[in-house]
Parts: C-alpha cells; sequence; structure tokens
C-alpha cells in the first residue's frame, strides 16, 4: 500500500474515532404489558415451586393442590408469557412511527462474537430448562387428571353421590378412567372432549339432578371390564347366603340359602350354561330399549352359535316392525345386567339387613330394624335435615317407648344412630336427589325389574318361543330358615301368603315407585311396614 492510501486508512479511522458512537436502542421487553407478563410469571413460578414443595413434603393427597400445582398456575405461567410476547410486539408496532435507525432490530446469531454466543447458550440452557419443567407438569397434570380424586372432588356437589357410593363398592380400589376410558389414545381424547361439555354444564348450572343413567356412549365392556373379568372362564355355581331381618319387635333373622347358577364357558369347551350364557361370545344377542334407563325392552332378538335368529316381542307392550326397523339396537354386553358395579346405591332394607349382619347394628334393641329403615326412607331436603332428623326420631322412640333399656342401652342406640346416619350419607343425596330409587340395580329381581325386563314370561317369538320365568332357570333354593340347617332343594316361599299376588313379580311391591296398590287403603302406612299386619302367623308355613 503506498503513503498516500496508508494516509487515507488513518484519517478515516482518526475520523471513527472522534465521531460518537449512537446511543443502545432499549429492549423491545421495556413496556408495561410485558412488564405485568413478567410478573404474572415471577408469580406463578414461585407459587408453583412452593405448592411443589408442600408436595414433597406433605403426606395427604390433597386434589387442590394438584390441581393448582400441574394445572391452573402453569396455564397462568404460560398466560404471563403471551403477555410478554404480545407486550414486544405492540412496543415493536409503536417504534414504527420513529427513524429507521431508532427501530429495534432482529436480533443476529453470530456465534463467532463471544458476547451473543455466550447470549445464545445462556438462551438454550433456560428453554431447555423449561422445556423439562413443562414436560413433567404436563405429565403430572395428566397424571392427576386420571386419579380418583380429580373425577370425584373437582366438582363437589356434581360428583358426590358417585364418588362416595364408589368408594363403598368392590371396585374402589381401581380407578375411574379403567372402566370409563381405558387404554388407547381414540377414548383418551373423547373423554376430554366430553369432559369440555361436563365443565359447561357444571360452570352454567345446566346439569341434570340426579346424573342421567346409563352413560350411552360408556366404552364396551368388552374393551374394559373384561380385562380383569374373563367371560370364558365363568363356570359353575356359586353359594350365597341372604340375610334378612323381619320388622318385628326381635328383629328375627331369616336366611335363604341360594345355588347362583353362574355359568359361563368356552365354546371350544362345550355348551355354555347359566347366567353367563348371555355374555358367551358364541351368543348374540341384540334389544331395544324405548326408555334412557334401558329399563323398558319390548323387542329382543337371539342369534346363537349356530347362526340361528330368533326375535321376541313383549306381547305387552308390541312394537310395529317399521319401530323395529328404526329403533336404535343395542348388543347386549356386561354393563345390561351389572349396570352398577361401582356406584351402587343400596334399598334402605338391605343396607340396614347388611348392618345388622356385620354387627354394626345391635340386633337387641327392639324394632331397630323398622325404626331404621323408615328414618332412611322419608324426603329430606338436605343432609343436615336427614342427620338431625335421624338423630331426633331414633333417640325419641326409644326413650319414649323404652325407657329402662334406653337407660341401660343408651351407647347402642347412640351407635345406632351415628350406623344409619353413615348409611344415608353413604347411599342418599337429597342436593342432587340421587339415591336408590334413581338408579335401579339390574342384578336380580327384588328391588327393580332386573331380569325381569326380558325374563318376564310375555317376550314371545313368532314361532311360539317364551323367554321364561322359571326361578330355577338362574338360581336353586336350598333352604329358607332361621338356621342354616340343610334342607331339601325347594320353591321360594314368601314370608307372607300373598294370595292373589302370589305369580307376581317381587319388583310389583318392593321397588320404589311402583303402581302397586293395596287391597285395603292404608293411607300413609310405609310398604316397609307389611309385617305390623302380616306377622300373626308362620312365615315358613305361608300364613296371613
Amino acid at each position: 500500500m503506498s503513503d498516500e492510501e496508508q494516509a487515507v486508512v488513518a484519517a478515516n479511522e482518526e475520523e471513527q474515532a472522534v465521531k460518537p458512537k449512537p446511543p443502545k436502542m432499549p429492549s423491545l421487553f421495556r413496556n408495561y404489558i410485558s412488564f405485568a407478563g413478567a410478573a404474572i410469571v415471577v408469580a406463578m413460578l414461585a407459587s408453583i415451586l412452593l405448592l411443589f414443595l408442600i408436595e414433597l413434603t406433605g403426606t395427604g393427597d390433597n386434589p387442590y393442590l394438584g390441581i393448582l400445582t400441574y394445572v391452573i398456575f402453569p396455564s397462568i405461567l404460560g398466560f404471563g408469557l403471551v403477555v410478554i410476547a404480545a407486550g414486544m410486539l405492540w412496543e415493536r408496532r409503536r417504534r414504527r412511527r420513529f427513524a429507521p435507525s431508532e427501530i429495534m432490530p432482529y436480533p443476529v446469531l453470530d456465534l463467532n462474537d463471544p458476547r451473543r454466543r455466550r447470549s445464545f447458550f445462556v438462551f438454550l440452557t433456560l428453554s431447555f430448562l423449561f422445556v423439562s419443567v413443562s414436560a413433567f407438569g404436563s405429565y403430572r397434570a395428566y397424571e392427576h387428571s386420571e386419579s380418583v380424586a380429580f373425577c370425584g372432588t373437582t366438582c363437589h356437589t356434581v360428583m358426590k353421590p358417585e364418588f362416595i357410593a364408589f368408594q363403598a363398592s368392590p371396585h374402589a380400589r381401581l380407578r375411574c378412567v379403567d372402566c370409563h376410558v381405558g387404554g388407547g389414545a381414540e377414548w383418551y381424547v373423547r373423554s376430554k372432549f366430553s369432559g369440555v361439555r361436563q365443565l359447561y354444564k357444571v360452570a352454567f348450572n345446566k346439569y341434570s339432578r340426579p346424573i342421567e343413567t346409563p352413560v350411552h356412549n360408556m366404552r364396551p365392556a368388552n374393551e374394559t371390564c373384561a380385562h380383569c373379568h374373563w367371560p370364558e372362564k365363568f363356570h359353575g355355581d356359586q353359594l350365597k347366603v341372604f340375610n334378612r331381618y323381619t320388622y318385628d319387635e326381635a328383629n328375627t333373622l331369616r336366611q335363604t340359602r341360594m345355588l347362583i347358577k353362574v355359568g359361563g364357558g368356552s365354546p371350544n369347551a362345550g355348551t355354555a350354561t347359566g347366567i353367563h350364557w348371555h355374555m358367551n361370545v358364541a351368543n348374540e344377542i341384540t334389544f331395544v330399549a324405548t326408555d334412557k334407563q334401558r329399563q323398558v325392552i319390548p323387542w329382543i332378538r337371539v342369534k346363537d352359535r349356530q347362526g340361528n335368529v330368533t326375535e321376541y316381542v313383549d306381547q305387552n307392550r308390541p312394537l310395529s316392525p317399521e319401530q323395529v326397523a328404526s329403533a336404535p339396537k343395542r348388543r347386549m354386553d356386561c354393563i345390561d345386567c351389572h349396570n352398577r358395579p361401582a356406584h351402587i346405591y343400596v334399598p334402605p332394607d338391605a343396607a340396614i339387613d347388611d348392618a345388622l349382619a356385620a354387627g354394626k347394628l345391635d340386633a337387641t334393641l327392639p324394632y331397630i330394624k323398622r325404626q331404621a329403615v323408615e328414618v332412611l326412607n322419608q324426603t329430606y331436603s338436605s343432609n343436615d335435615e336427614a342427620l338431625n332428623s335421624i338423630a331426633t326420631s331414633l333417640e325419641q322412640f326409644y326413650r319414649a317407648n323404652y325407657t329402662d333399656l334406653y337407660a341401660r342401652k343408651g351407647d347402642s342406640v347412640k351407635a345406632a344412630v351415628n350406623e344409619v346416619q353413615r348409611i344415608y350419607q353413604t347411599y342418599f343425596f337429597p342436593e342432587m336427589k340421587t339415591d336408590w330409587r334413581t338408579h335401579p340395580n339390574n342384578i336380580g329381581h327384588f328391588y327393580s325389574q332386573g331380569c325381569f325386563r326380558c325374563h318376564d314370561g310375555e317376550h314371545k317369538s313368532d314361532t311360539g318361543k317364551i323367554i321364561g320365568n322359571d326361578c330355577n332357570t338362574c338360581h336353586t333354593i336350598l333352604d329358607q330358615r332361621a338356621s342354616l340347617a340343610t334342607g331339601q332343594n325347594e320353591i321360594f316361599r314368601h314370608p307372607v301368603a300373598l294370595g292373589d299376588l302370589a305369580a307376581s313379580q317381587c319388583v310389583l311391591c318392593h321397588k320404589a315407585t311402583g303402581a302397586f296398590r293395596h287391597p285395603v287403603n292404608l293411607g300413609d302406612i310405609s310398604q316397609f311396614k307389611c309385617v305390623d299386619c302380616h306377622s300373626g302367623k308362620d312365615w315358613a308355613s305361608g300364613g296371613n
């Protein structure tokens, strides 16, 4: 380079050194909107960290803690980040009114610049930490949303009946999602969409009271229940002892021993028999129900293992061919009989029988069965009213009618009050108008139609076949006595002579809201006090 060129370069360098550098533009983050978003983010981070530490050091399973830690607060934190980004975009648009040199340029990624390289790696590290924490929080949110506590206690009033009854059921150790969702992404997505609809109903108080059952979009039982209960392996008979206490002063115990013909079996191992014949994989039963609860079934189609098809029509409620063709049809599965596997609302007399058999109620208290059933069968507007009425009614009865006994066994009376209150709080929910009357149980045929929905002797085919109602089809009574003495196989004998009603179904008298009318006007006397009039004769001999 010539001396002249060197002089020019030196002059330029001197000019650049003298020329003042332009002022550094403030960050786009510097605006009130982004500051508000940052405040939200910092507050949520601190809250999440605090709640996470509480969860680690705590011993109880608090559903609210999980909802706040992994669902609500992370959602608010994400909202804060969006607010920060929105504020920065708004600030950049505002600066467009300035000179071009005053508009903040987009960042330049130049890893050869040590300062920018450090900033880039700091950004990567923070992003990795944020994504990791978000992934962990998302998993925990998913895990918590699948828990029983989340399903049962998030919406207190709505799900209280299902949650409490579930805890007293044989399936209490399962999770709600094991039956209501099952495995696979398809049903998980369906459940979340359904959850959005349910959340809307809860938020705007549009949910039904009681919750309508059955769930018509329930996943088929062979995709959930059959993971544990293998229909092809059901076989044999099972002994069942029914303990029933009468309504007399001594609360007399009556026991019925019965063999339940569970049956079942695989078509590869021979002919399937018994109750689980219905669920054998070689048989296909399709039906039409004309009510939401599937209690009225006027049309049935049966396809056996040979492919023979038989259609049965209820002679009392026949459907025309056009109605059958247009009606929605359902393939029978486990849930059509076991419709209350986890949310069982036990009737008053059955609940009291169980409590007496378990020793939770003192059977030596006179008329405890009658009085307990009577107070449970009353209509109450709230849970508190019911509890107060139960306590007042039972204590006043024994104090007024059995003064000496009350003085000696006051503790037994108080224990009885507590047990009856527990029963009420487990199976009766006045706020949601839910109890055994609103949710019929199809196992058996005592308190609801159950088996008699089809096995009523009225469903006939065009060739004259009848779906029979012979008692010995599903069970065999060994004996029905006041002890467990062995007796001969026999037909069930009602403890009270029924006269012209002897051929009637049990549910005619025992269901909650039936059409049964006593031949004599009884006024306000409850149906559960039949024994007050009919207890004068030997029950086993059928006296009245």
